[in-house]
Parts: C-alpha cells; sequence; structure tokens
C-alpha cells in the first residue's frame, strides 16, 4: 500500500512555500565595481526647495545593501526620505517598522488624501519622551501607479504586474 495519498498535503505546504519565496531568492542588483549609482534627486518636493541631509552610519550601511538608493532631504518644515527601488525587495518595508525599532509607539494609522488628492498610508509616531510626529508614505511607480503599503508593491512588482524602477517616499514632520 502506497504513503503517497497520505503526504500530499505536505508536498503541497512544501511547494507553495517554495514558489512564494522563490522572489527572495533572487540575487540584489549591485554594480560590479561596488558604487552606488547615481541618481537625480528632485531639487523640490510639493513646490518647496529640498536640501539634502546626511545618512547616519546605520542609515549608510543599509543604504549600501539597498537594491537602488536612499536619499534623505529637508523642505525646511519636513523631513523627506526618497527611495529608488530598482527591483521587487523585502528590504523595503513599512515606516512604522522603522519607528516601532527605534522605540516609537504608533498611533492614528489610517490612510489620507493629500491636497493632490494622492493616497497615502500614515501614522503618528510617539517617542518616550512624548514628541509626536506624523509620518506618510506611497510607493509610485513610472506608470503613474501607486501603492500604499510595501506588501502591496511587492507582489506587484515581483509577479512583473508593475515595472520599476519605482520611488518610495517617506514624509516625517513634528507634531
Amino acid at each position: 500500500m502506497t504513503t503517497w495519498p497520505r503526504h500530499w498535503p505536505a508536498l503541497m505546504v512544501l511547494l507553495l512555500a517554495l514558489a512564494a519565496a522563490l522572489p527572495l531568492l533572487a540575487p540584489t542588483a549591485s554594480r560590479a565595481d561596488g558604487t552606488a549609482r547615481h541618481v537625480e534627486w528632485p531639487t523640490q518636493w510639493d513646490g518647496r526647495a529640498l536640501r539634502p541631509l546626511a545618512m547616519s552610519e546605520v542609515e549608510q550601511r543599509f543604504a549600501a545593501r539597498f537594491p537602488g538608493a536612499i536619499a534623505r532631504f529637508s523642505d525646511g518644515e519636513r523631513v523627506i526620505v526618497l527611495r529608488r527601488v530598482e527591483q521587487p525587495t523585502r528590504m523595503l518595508h513599512p515606516a512604522a517598522d522603522c519607528f516601532r525599532g527605534l522605540g516609537y509607539r504608533i498611533e492614528r494609522a489610517g490612510l489620507e488624501r493629500d491636497a493632490q488628492q494622492r493616497l497615502w498610508r500614515c501614522f503618528d509616531a510617539v517617542s518616550a519622551d512624548g514628541r509626536r510626529l506624523r509620518v506618510r508614505e506611497r510607493i509610485e511607480a513610472p506608470d503613474g501607479a501607486s501603492f500604499i503599503d510595501p506588501s502591496s508593491w511587492f507582489w506587484a512588482a515581483a509577479l512583473g504586474q508593475s515595472a520599476g524602477p519605482w520611488q518610495a517616499i517617506t514624509v516625517v514632520e513634528a507634531l
């Protein structure tokens, strides 16, 4: 008597897990000489001039492995983090994860439209000493499509339903 029918469900679970992991096994794009790719970053955001900000050592180490490029800016009132993403990657994760990792409490999470009617995922990040920040994020594709969370972007990109390079935008302002 064969045991094949009894093991069929386990085999299917294993095959589904492997299929889900395939995009994660793809090699990361990098330049052969190890140097950063030049990106022409915008000089304005929502009509306000952008001033480049230095990245911390931790941010620089993360950016060195990121499949694309990362830059931080200020418009005088807000910090704007722009990430050019060259390929589907799990290194693009929700900003709330970063803020939680830094010890912030996340409150008032939801979706909002801005004055240009762009949809953003938003939340308040509250530090241990009570300082409040409003954080907005979205991902934009060259064809005008947009995503409000990295997971929906990742699967659309990994399945070929969205072509890059994409721009992930995170805007942080003090409340």
